[in-house]
């Protein structure tokens, strides 16, 4: 895992790994079937630790609406994103290396399918398919979003202009029924 926020994807090698992890290369191979395989595996789990960092930063939001623990959930984002860098180059990295692996697409796709019912339950948008979905959307623009800030950080929407363009895509979704 200290790899992945320490060095950039083209940097991260078999020995780095190896070196840092006091592993014998054979044994990644052995453990994992490649490096790409240990990486994007190390990927998820960065990430599933990330999303657990911003349940815990949330605390007690029992009470409040999920509008609320978004606006909450965006904040603690804009505050760990920098921190948190070098695992989300490392996570597009792994996105690209997927269209070649069926193994790194299947690890992806999996952890893509249980990160959805967590930020559903994080954000308390219920635990049916119309929340999984809505939970789905929002992780879609936490990554389109995080993907375009390691661009260029001057594309960071946050705080009081997350505000306005949210407010904004409301005029846009359909009335309520």
């Amino acid at each position: 895992m200290r790899c992945l926020e320490r060095l950039p994807a083209e940097r991260i090698t078999t020995r780095a790994i190896a070196e840092e992890s006091d592993a014998n290369v054979a044994s990644i191979a052995y453990h994992f079937g490649s490096k790409d395989d240990l990486v994007t595996e190390a990927v998820v789990e960065g990430l599933d630790r990330w999303l657990e960092e911003i349940t815990n930063a949330l605390g007690d939001l029992d009470a409040r609406s999920a509008r609320e623990r978004l606006r909450a959930a965006l904040a603690v984002i804009e505050t760990t994103r920098e921190r948190h860098e070098g695992l989300a180059r490392n996570f597009l990295g792994a996105l690209a290396r997927a269209q070649h692996s069926a193994r790194i697409q299947d690890l992806l796709t999996d952890g893509f399918r249980h990160t959805r019912p967590n930020v559903a339950a994080v954000l308390k948008l219920g635990d049916d398919q119309a929340g999984e979905d809505a939970a789905g959307l929002v992780h879609s623009l936490f990554t389109g979003l995080l993907f375009q800030t390691l661009l260029d950080p001057d594309l960071a929407i946050e705080g009081d202009r997350m505000e306005r363009a949210l407010t904004r895509l409301r005029t846009a979704l359909p009335a309520r029924r």
